[in-house]
């Protein structure tokens, strides 16, 4: 039976709304950053959609070392607690290293383990050991089943409240590929699965220094993930996605957000009264 995960006030799984993370890839000027909350908390509120804002303070694993990376750790979580005041909602951040964890952890509501880390135990232990929910992103070189040996160093280490977010598989250079039996066993582990929409539909290293990717699919991906039963999903957004300081190639234009969300929110419906004809 798949658990709930609670952040906040929120409850991801179960009979729980759709759940909506999302936000900028890298935090940006605090105006732009405010911009994004407002439009994600306003449209999430009128769709009866949970919302956590997403944003990171470094992006430590950039394709080329002249890429932008963020704020810096202090700076951006006091920008992430400025948004969380502000517009009254739960926020998330990745860690790289077990020494951000804990600083991360008094900020925000839920602690992100990148694609690229997930297997490192000191990482996940340090997560685990704040206390607060972990959400651990399947990597891109893992077969799903192989998460549950993630869940089980998570749990040995005390996490209560852990998801999983499947962002794509490597299929040969500079291409993901979504699974969706995988996802459907990456489900049967027992925790909530995230589908992380923007993220796999990236073509990673297909730009010159930088992450190329298929941003028209995202729409295609995000309707067939919750039709297969995801309760949440991962979308990074930005007023105008060619000027966004990190993965502009994937991202989402907040009108392009706002009609993917109508979307898949009508497909939620539609399972759940699917599912309860079914059951009487």
């Amino acid at each position: 039976m798949t658990e709930t995960c609670r952040v906040g006030n929120l409850s991801i799984g179960g009979q729980s709304p759709l759940t909506v993370i999302a936000g900028p890839c890298v935090l940006e000027d605090p105006a732009t950053n405010d911009q994004i909350a407002q439009h994600l908390r306003e449209t999430c509120r009128s769709l009866e959609l949970s919302f956590i804002f997403k944003a990171s303070f470094d992006k430590a694993n950039r394709s080329s070392g002249r890429s932008p990376r963020g704020p810096g750790l202090d700076d951006g979580l006091q920008e992430l607690a400025r948004l969380r005041a502000t517009f009254d909602v739960p926020v998330t951040t990745d860690v790289h290293e077990t020494s951000q964890a804990a600083p991360a952890a008094a900020v925000v509501d839920l602690l992100q383990v990148p694609a690229f880390l997930v297997r490192q135990t000191d990482l996940l232990i340090a997560c685990a050991e704040t206390g607060k929910p972990v959400n651990a992103k399947k990597g891109q070189f893992m077969a799903p089943k192989e998460m549950q040996h993630v869940l089980s160093k998570l749990r040995e280490a005390g996490a209560k409240d852990i998801m999983l977010t499947e962002r794509g598989t490597f299929f040969g250079y500079h291409r993901l590929v979504n699974d969706f039996i995988g996802l459907g066993d990456l489900m049967e582990l027992g925790a909530p699965v995230c589908f992380d929409v923007t993220h796999s539909t990236q073509l990673p290293g297909g730009g010159d220094g930088v992450t190329a990717g298929r941003p028209d699919r995202a729409a295609l991906l995000a309707r067939a993930a919750v039709a297969a039963g995801a309760p949440a999903i991962f979308i990074e957004c930005h007023p105008e996605p060619a000027k966004a300081r990190s993965d502009a190639s994937t991202m989402q234009s907040l009108d392009a957000v706002t009609a993917i969300l109508r979307s898949v929110r009508a497909i939620h419906e539609a399972m759940r009264t699917a599912e309860t004809s079914m059951s009487v």
